[in-house]
């Protein structure tokens, strides 16, 4: 079973992303802010990680380099998702190291379309 780890410091947003996730058949595992995000990756890594711009702790910017500086076997792929919807926020993220970017609100057919672009779908 594929796994995803919901980044989001939004309760309601994780709890909409898990609903739709596992509807997909993905195992999901959540993370308030980028740094439980962090150690949650270094633990165990997921498939794909679904993360928010904006957060308390650790923002999902500086979650994406740590990740990628960090000694993790594999890299999960990484979908941002958030409300950050300007040229340059995404240009950024993809830069970062984003390999996909999905708007808030976002529905299932929405994020399963950005999971196939990245191909865990």
């Amino acid at each position: 079973m594929k796994t995803c780890l919901v980044v989001d410091d939004s309760k309601v947003i994780r709890k909409v992303a898990r609903h739709i996730l596992e509807t997909l058949n993905f195992r999901v595992t959540e993370a308030s802010d980028g740094r439980q995000a962090l150690d949650a990756c270094l633990e165990s890594a997921p498939d794909v990680v679904l993360l928010d711009w904006n957060m308390p702790v650790m923002s999902g910017m500086d979650f994406l380099r740590a990740l990628r500086d960090a000694d993790v076997p594999r890299r999960p792929k990484v979908v941002f998702c958030t409300t950050e919807n300007g040229m340059a926020h995404i240009r950024a993220a993809i830069e970062a190291g984003a390999d996909e970017y999905v708007m808030k609100p976002f529905d299932r057919e929405t994020l399963e379309s950005k999971l196939q672009i990245v191909g865990l779908a």
